[in-house]
């Protein structure tokens, strides 16, 4: 990783279309999230310490954990990053002729074209067995441990409640519906290894998902989706979110007309990285809390 842990924080922004999306999605976990930017703004949120040398000391630790290669923070950031990368890559690539109709993504040009269904369906899979991949390297544990993160899934707060709740509303229901769920089970189960191996998404985080090989890969994630698919339920029916619902709110802060609704998806995918602004988030947590801890 070319950055470390504190320009990466440092540089989380404050506004803007992620910002924005997410606070659109306030309601669905009221008062969970707040946009914790800076180093040692978030080390003083979290541990509430006010003296500067400890807080120097703390910044400190912190940044030499998350450079030691052997602990699994960067692996983790790089998974953020690199999910949220393909998904925006292919948003860009799906731009077509739309040229003169009525599309309005808060300034942006929103030429694009929804991604098929099959292909969104095994997109929202990926990016949830990246998930559980990342909790894994931040927690030193097995890459593998589906038990270990559905554990402790139901604990999930703060910025790692929030991007749960962004993959549920902005990669499942949003896109593809109230029957989510179903459809992203069934398509991993219909899903080949070749298929899975032309899929950007996968190909671009592949190394470090397990499986050993294409075949077990696409086994790992089958059984990682289906482990979730009860927390994805209990998530959307305690709330009771519809793609009517979800709409109604993101509309309040994406300007698009009402027979183009299919398009939002497609302008999330390009325009919203939240797996990489909550990702840094709960990077920076967890260093901290382990760096005072430490000391």
């Amino acid at each position: 990783m070319s950055k470390s842990i504190f320009e990466l924080v440092d540089a989380l922004p404050t506004g803007g279309t992620t910002v924005t999306a997410l606070n659109a999605l306030d309601f669905v976990i009221p008062g969970q999230w707040q946009n914790l930017t800076g180093f040692t703004n978030t080390i003083q949120a979290v541990t509430g310490e006010t003296d500067e040398a400890m807080i120097q000391a703390i910044g400190e630790r912190a940044v030499y954990l998350y450079n030691d290669e052997s602990q699994g923070y960067q692996r983790a950031m790089w998974l953020y990053q690199t999910v949220d990368n393909a998904a925006g890559a292919l948003g860009a690539a799906a731009m077509a002729n739309k040229i003169g109709q009525d599309i309005s993504f808060l300034g942006f040009l929103g030429n694009l074209t929804p991604k098929p269904e099959k292909v969104q369906s095994l997109d929202l899979c990926i990016k949830l067995v990246v998930e559980l991949v990342a909790f894994c390297q931040i927690n030193g544990i097995p890459g593998d441990s589906i038990g270990d993160f559905l554990g402790a899934l139901g604990d999930y707060s703060g910025e790692s409640l929030m991007r749960m709740a962004a993959l549920v509303c902005f990669d499942g229901i949003i896109p593809l519906g109230a029957d989510f769920i179903n459809m992203g089970l069934s398509t991993i189960q219909q899903t080949t290894p070749d298929e899975l191996q032309h899929n950007p998404s996968f190909k671009s985080v592949s190394s470090l998902i397990p499986g050993g090989n294409p075949a077990g890969q696409l086994g790992f994630i089958t059984q990682s989706f289906d482990s979730v698919k009860g927390w994805m339920g209990d998530f959307v029916s305690s709330r009771n979110l519809t793609q009517e619902s979800l709409l109604s709110h993101v509309k309040q802060y994406v300007d698009i007309s009402a027979d183009k609704l299919d398009y939002v998806g497609a302008f999330l995918d390009v325009a919203v990285k939240y797996y990489t602004h909550t990702g840094t988030q709960t990077l920076a947590r967890r260093l901290v809390e382990r760096a005072v801890a430490e000391i």
